[in-house]
Parts: C-alpha cells; structure tokens; sequence
C-alpha cells in the first residue's frame, strides 16, 4: 500500500519548481515598481529581468506546449489547417494536421514521435516544413503522470504494437518518418507487419538519428547504459507521481531528470544563453517569441516517462542491444528484422550528432539483409547536430530535400 513517503521524492521536486516560479514572480513584481525608474542604476532592472527569466523558464517545466499551426502557405496561397484526434489510447494519441485545400494527389506521411522526456511538439518546426507539399500525422505521447494506474504498464512492446495499430489506420500509402529514439521500435513495427500482416505495410519509411545500434558510435547518452546496473538506474532515477496528478502512484522516469541530465552535458553553454537572455531582458531587447524564448519554451516543457518504458528501453535497447542483434520479441514471440523484404529505406544522419551519432542509425543498413539494396539508401548531413537533422537550418536546405525526393520516388 503506497504512503505519503513513497511520494515524497516527486512531490519535493515540484514543491522547489514552485518556489521557484514564485521567487521569480516576486522579484520581477518588485524590482518592477516604478520608484525605481527614478534613478539609473541598473540594478533594479537586472534583478527584474532574472525575475522574469527565471519564472517563465520554472513555468515551461509543467506547461504542455500548444502546437500553434492555425495555417500553411502552399504554392503562394495560405490555407487554413485543423487538427484532429484520429486514434485516442491512454498514453498517446495520432494526430492528423488536415490542411484545407482541394488536392487529393498530396502523399501521406507519419512522423514517430520520441517519447524521451519532451513532447511531440518538439517536431512542430518539421510538421510546418512538410505541410505545403504533404499531408501530416503524427504520435503525440502523454506525459504519465497524468495517466492513472488503471490504465495498466507501457513498455516498449506496447509502444510497437501501438505503432502497428497506428500503420494500420493511416493506410498503405503512407510514408513513415520516425525520429530519433523511436527508430528502432519502428524497425520491429515494421518487421511485426511484414510477417504478420504484409498486407498493412506502409510505403517506405525514412529514419532520422535513432539507436539501432548503439554500440556502433557510443555517445555519453548511448554510452550510459553500460555504467549503471539496471537495479542502480531504478533506485536512482525512477520516482512515484505525486498527490496532486491524476497518475499518483505511477512509477515514472520524471521529465524533469531527463532535462537535468541534458542540461549537464552542456552546462557552459546554457549558463551563458539564461544569463545573456536576463541582460537582454534588462536593455529591453528581448521578446516573447525572441530566439532563446522559442527554444527554451520547448526545451524545458518536459513530461514523465512510465517507469517499465524508460528501463525496457535502458535495458533491451542499449545494453542487450536486442534490435542490433535482431534479438527483438513481443510477448515472447521473436520479431525477424530479415523479415522486411519490400519497404524502401532511407537513413539520415548528423555528423556533428552528440546523442545518436553517425552509425548508429545506419546500423539498419546491415541489419535489414533482406531488403535490396537498391531499396536502401542513406544521407549524412555533415555539420548537423542531433536536433538539425529534423529542424533548422540543415533540415530545410538540405534533409527535407533529400527525404521528399525520397517519398516522391516512393510513392503509388
């Protein structure tokens, strides 16, 4: 029976979020007063300017960002676009991006949303670069702590089968783009349907930076599985939800220990970007959708992970390597990579990518024996880092480019 202690670790966390939004919320409300516009030290403006930084960074941490894509411009024309709900399970939901013009000729594509501690609204730049010229799905995954225990486990065989049923209900002549921690899972998707139900295969899926083989180019995210046991990892990083959500009792990976793991890899980096932010603040550069405010509103937005989600996935994935090995199984019954004979494949990489870098993804090359080659095909982009390779910059002038000539070569 849970008691008060079994929460305590979870509900501490958020007690100090909390008093931290009001610690910035009371400085920016004070150090604001007008009386202090009566002299020109900087002080008082500096002070509400790291108010002001500090609550809306605390207040990100529990906010689920909005998608905000209302329109698209296609061919010169501006189009109004709606979001539905196509499929509703407990811990995630397929999201359809209609856009509002008559052209039935546009191809279909599924983006596979990580579940790796930050929502799929991470992947809002890559929705709104393939909208003009595709029609849009995409996995949004609940943040657990907001899913109570009746709804039972979900580990990463439940995560595949919901890929399974998701490639059912899109259709054949989808084209499938999975990014980053869910590529592998997506690879044992696609081998469960080959073998079962090849009836149901999509038309071709493109992956982008994922962990096939981890070992192929150990990073020090990839790389940490093989520090820590797997009873180590439980004891340390995996909590229980708190009183005050509808999951309490849960046993989750919190967000908000993703994101401090994160931070840490790059402490120098973000230390300078808040501290250049609250000066810039303080000269009155700065605004709500400046730079560092679009990044960081969905950077810290962070969501738990279920706890069997996160450890299958530290266990099976990195450490036994069972997708590199083809060693993968589903409810006890082996699930054969060799068994994708006839979906083409197109690998993206970074060659700056510090989480999933390059040979790690391009493991599938290999690994799918059974595909011909002149199915397989594979991009490194060299400059770009992990998140490059699906938005900014690199993903615009170069990725997308090459991925729709891809799904246009493909496609019936």
């Amino acid at each position: 029976m849970p008691t008060p202690l079994t929460y305590s670790a979870y509900d501490m966390t958020e007690t100090m979020r909390l008093n931290s939004l009001w610690m910035g919320a009371t400085a920016k409300t004070f150090w604001s007063n007008p009386i202090f516009g009566l002299t020109a030290n900087p002080i008082p403006a500096t002070f509400a300017a790291w108010g002001e930084v500090s609550e809306r960074a605390f207040n990100r941490l529990a906010v689920k960002p909005d998608w905000g894509i209302d329109s698209v411009v296609s061919a010169g024309k501006d189009y109004l676009v709606n979001v539905n709900t196509i499929v509703e399970r407990p811990f995630g939901r397929l999201l359809e991006f209609r856009v509002r013009r008559p052209d039935a000729n546009r191809p279909k594509v599924l983006l596979i949303a990580p579940m790796s501690g930050h929502y799929a609204t991470l992947l809002r730049n890559t929705v709104t670069s393939l909208l003009p010229n595709c029609d849009v799905f995409i996995t949004e995954w609940r943040n657990a702590r907001n899913v109570p225990l009746s709804s039972g486990k979900f580990d990463i065989e439940d995560f595949t089968m919901h890929l399974v049923d998701f490639f059912r209900e899109v259709g054949t002549d989808t084209h499938i783009v999975a990014v980053c921690q869910p590529v592998p899972l997506t690879l044992a998707a696609m081998a469960w349907l080959s073998e079962n139900e090849p009836k149901s295969l999509p038309a071709s899926m493109t992956l982008i930076g994922g962990p096939v083989d981890p070992d192929a180019n150990p990073t020090e995210v990839t790389d940490f599985g093989n520090r820590v046991t797997m009873g180590q990892l439980e004891n340390s990083v995996i909590q229980s939800v708190g009183v005050n959500f509808p999951g309490i009792g849960r046993q989750v990976y919190p967000g908000s220990v993703q994101l401090a793991s994160f931070i840490a890899m790059n402490m120098d980096k973000h230390a300078k970007a808040f501290t250049d932010q609250i000066f810039r603040v303080a000269r009155g550069e700065a605004g709500d959708r400046d730079r560092h405010n679009k990044f960081y509103d969905e950077y810290l937005a962070v969501m738990d992970m279920p706890a069997e989600f996160y450890l299958s996935t530290v266990d099976r994935i990195f450490k036994t390597r069972e997708i590199a090995r083809n060693k993968f199984s589903i409810d006890g019954k082996p699930v054969d990579l060799t068994k994708i004979t006839n979906v083409p494949m197109i690998i993206v990489e970074g060659g700056n990518d510090d989480i999933s870098a390059p040979g790690q993804c391009a493991a599938a090359l290999d690994l799918l024996s059974g595909l011909p080659d002149d199915m397989k095909a594979h991009h490194v982009e060299p400059e770009a880092g992990h998140y490059g390779i699906f938005s900014g910059r690199a993903w615009h002038e170069n990725i997308r480019p090459v991925v729709m000539g891809f799904i246009a070569k493909h496609s019936k």
